[in-house]
């Protein structure tokens, strides 16, 4: 028989939701074909096993499986469509077709096709009917009809009765494609011939080859019985919604009977020929004919129900009658919606693409009609979306970039809900964790930082330290530090300094001096150990501190050259003796210098500034004072703790100014200069002094504008010792608009530490020779016009006319006088009328 069942294969392609369709007949034995997938869907039979194809169906049993080497789908246990579908007209099941890298998703339908497989049976094997001999020919009673779980052809069809005088079969079709079949009597019975009669019941199904079910009909004859109640009609139809209370009445039945007394009192039941489950969902009342629930009823298990019911009287030798009740029952909304997971990742990289395939789901609802219609939806502040694929399949994707720095894990909620009144769903959620990928750079707090260290630091001191954050986790986080290859006065920084590659602290590798190196700079560079690394910069500004570490140093007046100078005898109270100028490599506070006179031999004679280094007369020097005058004189800084020097002075007091001039002419001339560190501060003070002069030779030029002035000239000086002593000192001569011009005036300013003014009155080389100032006149009183190159250009850059006439002689000892009482100022101008 086995070859009688050869598997036929119905291949459809149809375009429905992109789904195959198959068909196949049931009872089809392990490894019958159903189709080949490869194929049909255009997949390359080399990558079925790579790409994980697999069957995924939401029947627990799994009834069909695929070849991965020839892409076959073919039967895995064998089907039976009656366990499988129950009565239902069609059998689908579906399948889902996954297959990765990239994901993709297809439905399959395999449509199981009925063979005849099951023989028709009647429920009872005997078939036993009473019947009253008065009965009249076409008298119908109803029997029991034949079972067959086939389907269509394969069903029921045909029945047959044993030959016989007196009976007959009658099958009437209920619409629905069920038969009801009565035993109609031809002929009036004799029981006194016959009592009882045997017939044979056969049930003959369509199929091919024809299998048939028997019964026996034992007819017993009754005497007396005339009437039978009769019913308004045959079948009666209803409905009823399911999940109804209990005791909820279905239908009232009325039965009347011609007969009188006992013989017309109807007693009502539920037929046998009734199945035993429906007895169990319904009752009769016997009085009334009341049919009532008694059970739970469920759209889902059974959509009709079939209730036959009997009457008959309560007379001797009473004969029943029966009629047939239909119950549609309607669907109510009490089913949920059922969603399966049929594939989760419970993880995902942060840079995973957009529109990745997270989970597939599938829903169902048993309900019907809108009832069962469902929609799914997902939480919108979330970077998940719900696609629909096929009907009741949904696939959850990535809608936007993840960043597990931000969110690391996501709850993603899903609804299922039907169309119900009340509308039912059902939750599921999905716990998905970001996992890190390398996509932080290193940061620090500032992209600058500065350090102070103070000099003179020890080797190996800690400068500061660095650090960086790293949003990332695991390696990805794990940070080396580093310094950037510079050069710092030549020499590479790792000579200077060091970093320790995993706390980033900072570690100085020489001490450090703030006269050569006041600052730098460190480029730190941090890199994680992910992969890629991701790495930054950093910019680390180290500032020295200034310690007092180095003494004042004297540079004027200059010891090695011998540190003498000259006096007149008749020089006034507050004269300008010498004005000592000391400078510190130190900057600050310490730099800050005061000056003091230690010792001298006559302590009443002079004093010293304390802040400008300048020793002046208390009084007038007089005939008696000691021609040699010693002074020790000390300057001393501000620092912690103050550092000092000292230094000796000789004061000569002469009676001619001749000698005075002498004595300046041989003035050092070449002084040691401070330091750089020095030089600043002194630039600085310059600046600032600058400001000042500038505004004062504002106010003289407003106040000399309307002064009677007769001729104007600014002193271009050509004389060879002068010149020379110009050089050596570092001085610049200047000149200022005609219209400022102060007669009779020399006004000397400073910068640095010589941040001070001095005015000197200036007078003619007539009111030299006639004056007590002892200069001598110039050895010619013949005029001198300079016209040389020298002096035309420095005319030319001074806007100075260049007829001017003036005495060589009388400049250069006013000049030298000047230089005398200033001592060596760095700037000065001279402004001079008459």
């Amino acid at each position: 028989m086995q070859a009688l069942f050869i598997v036929f294969l119905l291949y459809i392609w149809n375009i429905v939701y992109g789904q195959i369709h198959y068909a196949i007949y049931e009872e089809l034995n392990h490894g019958a074909f159903v189709g080949n997938i490869a194929q049909d869907l255009g997949l390359d039979l080399r990558e079925l096993s790579n790409r994980r194809l697999r069957i995924m169906s939401a029947v627990k049993k799994r009834y069909f499986e695929v070849n991965l080497e020839n892409g076959v789908l073919f039967v895995n246990e064998v089907i039976d469509r009656e366990l499988a579908c129950g009565q239902s007209l069609t059998c689908f099941m579906n399948l889902e077709v996954v297959v990765e890298n990239p994901l993709e998703l297809y439905r399959i339908e395999v449509e199981i096709l009925d063979i005849n497989d099951n023989s028709p049976s009647f429920p009872n094997a005997e078939i036993r009917l009473e019947i009253l001999e008065s009965s009249p020919p076409r008298t119908r009673f109803l029997l029991q009809s034949a079972q067959d779980p086939d389907l269509g052809v394969n069903s029921v069809r045909i029945y047959y009765l044993s030959p016989n005088e007196h009976f007959a079969l009658e099958v009437q079709n209920s619409g629905d494609d069920s038969k009801f079949v009565h035993l109609m009597l031809e002929n009036y019975l004799d029981r006194e011939q016959q009592a009882i009669h045997h017939l044979l019941l056969t049930a003959v199904d369509g199929g091919t080859p024809v299998r048939t079910g028997t019964a026996q009909v034992i007819v017993s004859v009754l005497d007396v019985n005339d009437n039978s109640p009769v019913f308004g009609q045959t079948f009666y139809k209803t409905s009823l919604m399911e999940n109804v209370p209990k005791g909820t009445t279905v239908i009232k039945l009325n039965a009347t009977d011609l007969d009188e007394s006992t013989n017309a009192e109807i007693m009502y039941s539920l037929s046998d020929l009734t199945p035993s489950q429906v007895r169990e969902l319904f009752s009769i009342n016997p009085q009334t004919g009341e049919i009532a629930v008694k059970g739970t009823i469920d759209f889902e298990e059974a959509r009709t129900y079939e209730i036959i019911v009997e009457a008959k009287d309560k007379g001797p030798f009473a004969l029943p009658v029966h009629c047939t009740i239909f119950i549609d029952v309607s669907d109510v909304n009490d089913n949920a919606p059922d969603m399966i997971l049929m594939s989760v990742s419970n993880s995902v990289p942060e840079d995973v693409h957009v529109g990745t395939v997270l989970a597939l789901i599938s829903v169902n609802d048993q309900d019907s009609g809108d009832n069962g219609l469902i929609s799914c939806m997902i939480h919108p502040n979330i970077p998940f979306e719900l696609k629909s694929t096929f009907k009741n399949s949904y696939t959850v994707i990535i809608k936007q970039v993840l960043d597990r720095e931000t969110i690391s894990e996501y709850q993603i909620g899903i609804i299922c809900q039907d169309s119900g009144l009340p509308a039912l769903s059902t939750n599921k959620t999905i716990q998905v964790q970001v996992t890190d990928v390398n996509d932080n750079p290193p940061r620090f707090a500032d992209k600058i930082h500065t350090a102070y260290v103070m000099e003179n630091n020890a080797f190996g001191a800690s400068i500061c330290s660095v650090s960086a954050f790293d949003p990332d986790l695991g390696p990805n986080s794990h940070l080396s530090y580093s310094v950037l290859h510079s050069q710092i006065q030549g020499l590479p920084i790792t000579s200077y300094v060091s970093i320790n590659s995993e706390k980033g602290v900072i570690f100085s590798q020489r001490p450090f001096d703030y006269e050569q190196l006041k600052n730098f700079q460190i480029h730190v560079h941090v890199q994680d150990a992910g992969l890629p690394p991701l790495s930054s910069n950093h910019t680390v500004n180290v500032v020295i501190l200034d310690q007092n570490d180095n003494a004042p140093v004297i540079v004027f007046p200059l010891t090695k050259n011998g540190s003498e100078v000259t006096i007149p005898r008749g020089a006034d109270r507050d004269y300008l003796v010498v004005k000592v100028i000391a400078v510190d490599a130190d900057s600050g506070q310490n730099a800050r210098l005061l000056y003091e006179l230690v010792r001298a031999t006559d302590r009443n004679l002079f004093a010293m500034k304390t802040n400008s280094g300048e020793v002046r007369t208390i009084r007038q020097i007089k005939e008696r004072d000691v021609t040699t005058q010693m002074m020790i004189i000390s300057v001393k800084d501000s620092g912690h703790p103050p550092l000092s020097t000292t230094t000796t002075i000789t004061v000569s007091i002469v009676d001619s100014t001749e000698d005075v001039v002498h004595a300046v002419t041989f003035m050092p001339r070449t002084p040691e200069y401070p330091s750089s560190a020095a030089l600043y501060i002194i630039i600085s003070l310059g600046a600032i002094t600058l400001t000042l002069m500038l505004a004062l030779i504002a106010l003289v030029f407003t106040v000399c504008r309307s002064a009677n002035v007769d001729e104007e000239w600014c002193w271009c000086i050509e004389h060879n010792d002068a010149d020379t002593m110009y050089r050596n000192h570092n001085l610049n001569f200047q000149t200022v608009p005609d219209s400022s011009l102060i007669k009779n005036v020399i006004e000397v300013r400073g910068s640095g530490s010589l941040a001070q003014t001095y005015c000197y009155t200036l007078r003619t080389g007539q009111e030299l020779f006639q004056s007590d100032s002892k200069i001598l006149p110039p050895s010619s009183a013949t005029p001198v016009r300079y016209r040389s190159d020298a002096a035309n250009s420095c005319f030319t850059n001074w806007n100075v006319k260049a007829n001017t006439t003036i005495l060589a002689t009388e400049v250069s000892d006013v000049i030298m006088s000047v230089l005398s009482k200033d001592s060596l100022t760095n700037s000065w101008f001279l402004l001079m009328k008459y």
